[in-house]
């Protein structure tokens, strides 16, 4: 399963790292013809109303399509595969990463041999243009076989799937004695990743227009919402253990010790929690990242603990076995 997530990320990065190499390319050729400052910025009726240095017009592109590449990746990474949710999602890529390509390597054409870069036009039609070579690139993207797992996969990391009614109600997977067992999912946010996303095309645009303390505060808001976007969430012999999916820091850990009995049940973020993020509330926290199905920890103290994520059943029942089994032995 590993293996099919790093290449569809593989494959999402691609289209965006093809127009960052034609566009560089295209600026390397051209840069002894190219005026310092460029036109960077257009108004509607196609003439200049902004500049930007060469170099930070290097810096701006090397960070929109490396920023693109690595949301559209998190986003073919997040939840379970399906083929016609990903065909579409890398459609989507190349026509964006199509579209973003053929406008910067215009306005660099448009710069071509000025003596006054508040002379520069870019008519409108070139963003017609643009919008041509999004869809031929979206049908290419369409077209491109997406990796998905051998048929009859288990989506679980365990040995087994088999469950048992532990006392209290509490699941249990029936493992037999010395049997090793482990559980990993993703948890996407789809508000963290639509945040990233925002903050990104802001702070790239601010970026494009000079507005550098604006955009550094945004880029970096979209690097935090999108590495911590879309956690691994963990049960095996240390207990439950949730941590971004990029950094080994900070993370969240329930050791077995600590767990009286684990359950998989809906929840309301709102209702219950007041909102996404690390939540706390009277005699229990949790890690929400959307409303749905969840792994509910009642621990020692009394308290709770609780995160959302896919398959929660099979995480809960093993967490009762792993819990049980260190009870036993200890």
């Amino acid at each position: 399963m590993n293996r099919v997530r790093h290449r569809l990320m593989a494959l999402a990065v691609l289209p965006f790292l093809l127009a960052l190499a034609v566009d560089l390319t295209l600026y390397a050729l051209l840069r002894d013809r190219l005026p310092d400052p460029l036109a960077s910025h257009f108004a509607a009726n196609g003439s200049s109303d902004g500049t930007q240095s060469r170099g930070s017009t290097v810096l701006f592109v090397c960070v929109l399509h490396l920023g693109l590449g690595a949301l559209w990746a998190a986003l073919m990474a997040a939840g379970e595969p399906a083929v016609r949710r990903l065909r579409w999602l890398n459609a989507a890529g190349y026509a964006v990463a199509g579209l973003v390509g053929y406008l910067l390597a215009a306005t660099l054409l448009a710069n071509v041999d000025a003596t006054d870069p508040t002379r520069v036009r870019l008519p409108l039609w070139q963003l017609a243009v643009g919008v041509g070579v999004a869809a031929l690139a979206a049908a290419l993207g369409r077209l491109l076989p997406v990796p998905l797992p051998p048929p009859g996969s288990a989506p679980s990391s365990g040995p087994s799937s088999v469950r048992d009614a532990a006392p209290g109600g509490a699941p249990r997977l029936d493992l037999a004695e010395g049997e090793v067992a482990g559980w990993m999912r993703r948890a996407p946010s789809r508000v963290l990743l639509g945040c990233g996303a925002v903050l990104l095309v802001a702070g790239s645009v601010l970026l494009y227009a000079g507005g550098w303390s604006h955009a550094v505060g945004a880029l970096f808001g979209a690097v935090v919402c999108l590495a911590f976007s879309c956690p691994y969430v963990t049960v095996d012999r240390r207990g439950l253990t949730a941590r971004p999916t990029v950094l080994p820091w900070p993370r969240i850990r329930i050791p077995l010790s600590d767990v009286t009995r684990a359950v998989s049940r809906e929840i309301k973020v709102t209702a219950e929690y007041g909102g996404w993020g690390y939540r706390m509330r009277p005699g229990k926290s949790g890690l929400m990242l959307r409303s749905g199905d969840a792994i509910v920890i009642r621990r020692t103290d009394g308290r709770e603990f609780a995160v959302t994520v896919d398959d929660a059943e099979t995480a809960a029942a093993l967490l009762n076995t792993l819990a049980r089994r260190e009870r036993a032995s200890g």
